[in-house]
């Protein structure tokens, strides 16, 4: 495409830039601009100089990180919550959204998803509060455990660093569920619907076109939005977990936001939590560049 046929075709989609611009602005903004500086994790920031005139330590910080065994158990932490996530919370939605598009009714579908999509609108403050009234000793959970006599004694189930993990992953599916199965029912709406009929005719069933058909269809959706989910690894829910942690579940609950948050602003340390960031940064590069090499051997779908 020459440099004239690229300004026309701009100029023909010239709405559909203008509809752009304000995305790419608050990218821009809030996204890039603040990389600037993360040239404060190479010095010993002192926020009442400018950036420029705080010396250079190097990589002082970095093995400062790795010398820091609460930093591993930080680690733990956040891998552990999103490997349960992954294999919980990633493919839920997708079942959800093959089942949804299974029903026939459409009034009841409709319900269905306006119900499935309401807790995605919901604040972590209020909704956090409403699972922490649930997970209290007099709350729903321990009534219901306690009336089907699957437990014999109430349990303070959010102070319990065993059932945090578990906390924040049920949590997470339930409040996220609908909203995160829209992109997957977009991807199926895609699909030809002469291939369902074909397969009808051969005599085929409805888990067997759901299977060969379906979930065949949005195989690249799910590989593409999976990449990006193992690259998101380190990169837990801040709201959510920094609403439902409390200091007897902190062994199981700080995980590297909450970690940066406590370093960075409760202690001041900035040049110390923007090097923990920034490692984070790269190990989530380092992960998307595995999981894209894996899912284009072994599906061959891929990022790039």
């Amino acid at each position: 495409m020459d440099g004239m046929s690229l300004l026309k075709r701009i100029k023909q989609q010239r709405n559909l830039h203008f509809m752009v611009l304000p995305g790419m602005a608050w990218m821009l903004v809030f996204c890039y601009v603040p990389m600037i500086w993360l040239v404060i994790s190479f010095k010993e920031y002192d926020i009442t100089k400018p950036m420029w005139d705080s010396p250079w330590v190097g990589l002082f910080h970095f093995k400062e990180i790795f010398s820091d065994d609460r930093f591993w158990g930080v680690i733990k932490n956040t891998l552990g919550i999103s490997f349960y996530k992954l294999i919980a919370a990633f493919p839920i939605p997708v079942i959800f959204a093959l089942f949804l598009n299974e029903l026939k009714n459409i009034k009841f579908k409709r319900t269905i998803q306006t119900i499935s999509y309401l807790p995605h609108f919901i604040s972590w403050a209020i909704f956090g509060g409403i699972l922490l009234n649930w997970l209290s000793t007099t709350g729903l959970v321990n009534n219901i455990m306690v009336a089907l006599n699957i437990q014999n004694e109430r349990i303070l189930y959010n102070s319990d660093p065993r059932y945090f993990w578990w906390i924040a992953v049920i949590s997470d599916v339930w409040k996220e569920l609908g909203w995160n199965a829209i992109i997957y029912l977009c991807a199926i709406s895609g699909i030809d619907l002469n291939l369902y009929d074909a397969a009808h005719v051969d005599g085929a069933g409805r888990f067997k076109k759901m299977w060969h058909i379906t979930v065949q269809s949005i195989r690249p959706t799910i590989a593409i939005l999976f990449i990006l989910a193992v690259s998101n690894v380190f990169n837990g829910s801040f709201e959510q977990i920094f609403v439902i942690r409390n200091s007897m579940n902190l062994p199981a609950s700080e995980t590297i936001d909450i970690f940066v948050y406590n370093m960075g602003i409760s202690q001041g340390r900035f040049s110390y939590s923007t090097a923990v960031i920034l490692l984070r940064s790269v190990l989530s590069l380092l992960f998307l560049l595995m999981a894209n090499y894996a899912s284009g051997k072994l599906t061959g779908e891929s990022l790039f």
